[in-house]
């Protein structure tokens, strides 16, 4: 499963049987398909599916689905939980994305006073079919505004919108490279459409490789939309997310964010499947996000590392794991070039991260903006070798 030497990007053969044909838009509630393959690999891993509901159901649920203010009834009953909820949950918004007939409801992340709001590029492209939607925003007192789109970064499945009000209460933000296996985890969103609900759990993962589907906006055609994947590093937390969590906040104990809440898991197989809660829910790392999302508004757009080699997961014999990522080739003045990366290397690690497949070494270098200087780690013959690595940029294309 060798990679594209323009991207990166591994197994397009896996990626092609496991993702689901013709994913409709017109849905009440997002959340983003994850290629099975991606997750562990083989027959083992948990299949994605999303739950799409009809037009009728899109337009009930909107109306339905009413805002709700955390309360505490009981203060001398309050926990680790609650507080974190009284602090981030004014932090958080509902997002309505329609275009045409379509539509569908998210989540967001106030953050800052100028009315910025952090989300998922799928939540505000409705999959990646609509390039220009209607972008409506409730926050947690209730109110609606119309917002438009500051930029999207289909690489990372992160945009950012913006609204014009006073009064807003922006998130504080964490520092995800210190969260812990164990750790309180609490997210915040719309799941199902349902405003300001709020859930808790452990992490239960750092650091987890997936792949979803690519939401990059071109074109109407649900044929030809959304074709490809991108790998991303997540935080894995059993905390109760649904579809509508999207874009939502994953926070810790002290109401900080954590992360941003982009796709879970489901046991079901087929686009009729319901896709719902099973434990095992992802975010994208706060540290990751803040950069995007700080480029999203300095220049509209977000910068990505790229390595300019083609890799394939490396396999001990007949193992079903995987060790590292083999270098297959190496494209003349790249990154990997530069390096002295040479084929048949085999990538270890890369800024920190453990790679033990070609999609973690993917997700490694799209973590980081394009021209930021690293350390990679490679076995060439029985010898272990770093060398620094300054990458380069990649494109969504």
């Amino acid at each position: 499963m060798n990679a594209s030497a323009g991207t990166e990007s591994h197994a397009a053969e896996t990626r092609k049987a496991g993702r689901k044909a013709g994913k409709r838009v017109g849905p009440a509630v997002f959340v983003t398909s994850l290629v099975a393959a991606g997750l562990l690999g083989g027959g083992t891993a948990a299949g994605a599916a999303s739950l799409w509901g009809t037009p009728a159901q899109t337009s009930a649920s909107a109306q339905t689905a009413q805002y709700a203010p955390v309360i505490v009834n009981n203060t001398s009953s309050v926990n680790a939980v609650t507080a974190a909820a009284q602090k981030a949950s004014p932090s958080v918004v509902t997002i309505r994305a329609s275009s045409g007939s379509s539509g569908g409801t998210g989540s967001g992340i106030i953050l800052d006073t100028d009315g910025h709001i952090l989300t998922n590029t799928h939540v505000v492209t409705l999959d990646g079919q609509a390039e220009a939607a209607t972008i409506e925003v409730r926050t947690s007192d209730g109110k609606v505004y119309a917002a438009t789109i500051v930029g999207t970064d289909p690489l990372s499945d992160l945009a950012v919108i913006k609204i014009t009000t006073l009064g807003l209460v922006p998130a504080t933000l964490g520092d995800s490279g210190t969260v812990k296996v164990g750790d309180t985890a609490i997210a915040i969103g719309a799941p199902l459409g349902l405003s300001g609900t709020v859930t808790d759990g452990i992490v239960s993962a750092v650091d987890r490789t997936i792949e979803t589907e690519s939401s990059a906006a071109g074109s109407s055609d649900s044929s030809t939309a959304a074709q490809g994947s991108i790998s991303i590093n997540v935080i894995q937390t059993d905390a109760a997310i649904n579809p509508g969590n999207s874009g939502g906040a994953l926070t810790n104990t002290q109401g900080e964010i954590i992360g941003v809440n982009v796709a879970i898991a489901s046991a079901g197989s087929s686009s009729s499947d319901q896709a719902g809660n099973i434990g095992v829910g992802f975010s994208i790392p706060i540290n990751m996000a803040k950069r995007v999302a700080q480029e999203i508004i300095a220049t509209g757009a977000a910068t990505h590392g790229q390595l300019g080699l083609s890799v394939q997961d490396k396999a001990p014999g007949t193992s079903e794991f995987t060790t590292g990522a083999e270098v297959a080739s190496v494209s003349p003045g790249s990154a990997a070039a530069e390096a002295g990366l040479k084929a048949g290397d085999v990538v270890t690690g890369l800024a920190g991260h453990t790679v033990t497949d070609a999609s973690g070494l993917t997700a490694a270098a799209r973590e980081q903006a394009a021209g930021t200087t690293v350390k990679i780690t490679f076995q060439r013959g029985s010898q272990d070798q770093t060398a620094d690595i300054t990458l380069g940029a990649a494109t969504a294309g």
